[in-house]
C-alpha cells in the first residue's frame, strides 16, 4: 500500500498570533512556523501502518513557497520516505490545494490519502472533503481510529451523537482527529537521515492547475480580550449583578 500524506507550513500553535496593522492579515515576520499539528497527525498514523507491514511507502506533499521544504523534511524525519513540494507564492485556498493534491494522486496513485481535518491557520476543514469529490473517492472525515484490510478501511469517527463507525472501500481519503494518536518525535539520527532523502520540486503549471483566488479576506481582528471577573459578598449579589448587569437572568 502507498499512502499519501499533505502537510501543511503554519504559524507554530505556540506562537501568540499578531494581526497586521491595517487589518489585512496575520504577521508572520520573524515568527515560528511548524507543521499543522493535524497533519503530524496523519503522518504519525501512516508512518505506524508502514512499521506494522500494511504500508509499504509513505510520501509527505506540501504546497507553497520554498521553506514548505522544511515542513516536509520533518515528516520525512518522522518516518516519510520521500517527498514532494509543489512550488508557489500563490495563496493556497482550499479549492486549489485540493485540485493539485488531485493531480499528485492521479500520477503517484496511492491507495491512501491521508490528511489533518483542517489547518489552524484558517480552520477551514474543506481540503480532505473537496479531494474526495474531485477523485470519486469515499471520505472517512475527523476519524479517531482505523483499521485497515486489504480492500477496505474502518473508520471510527466522533459526533455529536457518539461514534460513528464507517467501512470504505479503498482507494479513499481520511482526514485525522486529535484522538487518532500521540506524535512521535523526530530523533537526531533521522533529521540527519531526512536530509538524504528525495523530495521532487513541481510547479502549478507542471501540473496543469491554474491559480485562482476565489475568497477574499475583508478584515482581520484580534478575539475581544476577555473582562476580569468580580468578587461578590452572597449570593443575592450574584443574582442582582446578572440580572442588572449581565442580563441573562
Amino acid at each position: 500500500m502507498k499512502i499519501l500524506v499533505a502537510v501543511k507550513r503554519v504559524v507554530d500553535f505556540n506562537v501568540k498570533i499578531r494581526v497586521q496593522a491595517d487589518g489585512s492579515g496575520v504577521n508572520t515576520d520573524g515568527v515560528k512556523m511548524s507543521m499543522n499539528p493535524f497533519d503530524e497527525i496523519a503522518v504519525e498514523e501512516a508512518v505506524r501502518l508502514k512499521e506494522a507491514g500494511i504500508a509499504s511507502e509513505v510520501i509527505a506533499i506540501s504546497i507553497g513557497e520554498g521553506k514548505a521544504q522544511d515542513t516536509i523534511r520533518t515528516a520525512l524525519a518522522l518516518g516519510a520516505d520521500r517527498g514532494i513540494h509543489i512550488q508557489t507564492d500563490d495563496v493556497i485556498e482550499p479549492l486549489l490545494a485540493a485540485k493539485t493534491l488531485k493531480e499528485i494522486v492521479d500520477r503517484e496513485q496511492p491507495d491512501l490519502v491521508m490528511l489533518g481535518k483542517q489547518a489552524i491557520d484558517d480552520d477551514a476543514n474543506q481540503t480532505p472533503q473537496m479531494l474526495a469529490a474531485l477523485l470519486g473517492w469515499g471520505q472517512g472525515t475527523f476519524a479517531s481510529s482505523l483499521e485497515i484490510s486489504s480492500t477496505h478501511v474502518t473508520v471510527v469517527r466522533e459526533i455529536d451523537g457518539g461514534l460513528e463507525t464507517l467501512s470504505l472501500k479503498l482507494p479513499c481519503v481520511i482526514s485525522t482527529d486529535l484522538r487518532l494518536n500521540e506524535p512521535r518525535y523526530a530523533s537526531l539520527p533521522n533529521i540527519m537521515k531526512a536530509k538524504k532523502k528525495p523530495i521532487e520540486t513541481f510547479s502549478l503549471d507542471d501540473l496543469g492547475v491554474a491559480a485562482s483566488q476565489r475568497l477574499q479576506v475583508i478584515t482581520v481582528e484580534e478575539p475581544p480580550h476577555r473582562q476580569a471577573g468580580q468578587i461578590v459578598a452572597s449570593v443575592s449579589e450574584l443574582v442582582e449583578k446578572l440580572k442588572t448587569q449581565a442580563k441573562v437572568i
